[in-house]
């Protein structure tokens, strides 16, 4: 891959990171902030079922924030958009459509068999 689209890759990534890190601190900041005293039980516990969704959403985001560092990571040692598995390049679209990838199609379509299988 050239450098150019190397690049392309790394704004992406570092613009994806950015705004999750922005996401995950205005999510802390509202939940410290809320001192909301709810007399009624439904109430508190629908507040309590929306952070709960909400922490989910920021676990979920925590992880990918680990999978841009290593895409990063992967910009910078020189191997980024090869195939883990077989040591092919990931086709661009695949890379555009989930940065972070680390198998090319084939690869993934034939693991998420096996995990049916298995």
């Amino acid at each position: 891959m050239n450098k150019k689209k190397l690049e392309e890759f790394q704004e992406l990534l570092q613009e994806q990171m950015d705004q999750l890190l922005h996401d995950a601190g205005k999510t802390v900041s509202e939940m410290t902030d809320e001192k909301t005293n709810f007399p009624d039980p439904t109430d508190r516990a629908s507040l309590e079922s929306d952070r709960n969704f909400e922490l989910r959403i920021r676990d979920r985001e925590r992880r990918l924030i680990g999978k841009i560092r290593e895409a990063l990571d992967r910009i910078e040692a020189g191997d980024f958009g090869e195939c883990e598995d077989c040591g092919d390049q990931i086709g661009e679209a695949r890379l555009k459509a989930r940065p972070v990838t680390t198998f090319c199609i084939e690869c993934k379509t034939e693991q998420e068999r096996q995990e049916k299988i298995g």
